[in-house]
């Protein structure tokens, strides 16, 4: 992902968020209803969100250390799932509670036109968050389609602002129904049914948020396109004959480490195989640039043995070449 790309969605959507937060918060002053107070509440948390994922891709950047060897990329991942967190707690738990309080004891919203304004107004911001969010993200997704691009991209700020920004828009729809039915029969019933809404909608977008970066902190492996790539750049056919086995892992959205098994000539020399070493190395880092930390280990290929996997061979008393 672009880190820059990343950014600029990220800020666009601090910007919208702040200054829809105080609007809303405005509009439930003078307005009492709790769809308003629900959707400041949901702004505000937003813009916590964004606030940490600009804190971990500042964090993420530290240089690598003797205690974190591997740098600490997947810092991105924690903030990441720090956000679902916070949006599923102060966004989508407050609205539920909120909402439930105004079912029980409805009462009529009163200066309609503030939260009927600061809606239409917040709609208008929450698009252009959207847009420039789906902008920068169409730079990357290429032929995925936005539930692959969500379920699969390594970086976690592009699919999370977007998921912020869509629940956004469903909220405010659902904010506006619930005041305008309100306003049209005159009980305060529909603004709390509006606002119970609002919570199911964001505690479900906290679900899948969970979810997902969750995959990512427990480390998953590169793409089917790198995969492809690393694996044909390994191979030149005379120094590394094939590939006997190969693991990755994101150390980070944009860090990769290459872990893999080659099968070298019987007759190679010591000389010769680190040669083949430095060159396979060589081009796998050319052909994919997220590669930066890479172990290959060079063994003689036994058709019995690579069928049995690398964790066989790893154990004690495994498979001796």
């Amino acid at each position: 992902m672009s880190a820059s790309g990343g950014t600029k969605a990220i800020v666009a959507a601090l910007a919208a968020n702040l200054s829809i937060a105080v609007a809303k918060f405005v509009a439930f002053l003078f307005s009492g209803s709790s769809s308003m107070l629900a959707e400041s509440v949901h702004s505000l948390a937003d813009s916590g969100n964004q606030g940490l994922l600009l804190l971990g891709g500042r964090r993420a950047r530290r240089e690598a250390t003797p205690q974190h060897p591997f740098g600490y990329g997947r810092e991105r991942y924690v903030y990441a799932f720090l956000v679902s967190i916070v949006l599923f707690s102060a966004g989508g738990m407050f609205a539920l509670y909120e909402g439930y309080e105004k079912v029980k004891h409805p009462h009529a919203i009163e200066n309609w036109y503030w939260p009927v304004g600061v809606l239409v107004f917040a709609i208008v911001a929450e698009i252009f968050s959207f847009r420039t969010a789906i902008k920068e993200s169409n730079q990357i997704r290429g032929t995925l389609s936005w539930k692959e691009f969500v379920r699969h991209s390594k970086a976690p700020e592009l699919p999370v602002v977007l998921l912020e920004d869509l629940g956004a828009l469903v909220g405010l729809v659902l904010a506006l129904v619930g005041v305008s039915l309100a306003l049209a029969t005159g009980d305060g019933l529909w603004d709390g049914i509006g606002t119970l809404c609002i919570g199911v909608l964001l505690i479900l977008i906290a679900l899948v948020l969970a979810v997902e970066t969750k995959s990512l902190l427990l480390g998953e492996a590169a793409g089917t396109d790198d995969l492809r790539t690393i694996e044909t750049a390994l191979v030149d056919g005379t120094t590394v004959t094939r590939l006997i086995h190969l693991r990755t892992l994101h150390l980070g959205p944009e860090e990769l480490l290459v872990a893999a098994k080659i099968a070298v000539p019987r007759d190679s020399t010591a000389a010769q195989i680190a040669a083949a070493i430095d060159a396979a190395e060589s081009r796998v880092r050319t052909a994919c640039p997220i590669a930066r930390v890479i172990y290959l280990e060079p063994d003689l290929y036994s058709e019995t043995d690579a069928a049995k996997g690398p964790d066989a061979e790893a154990t004690p008393g495994g498979p001796a070449h």
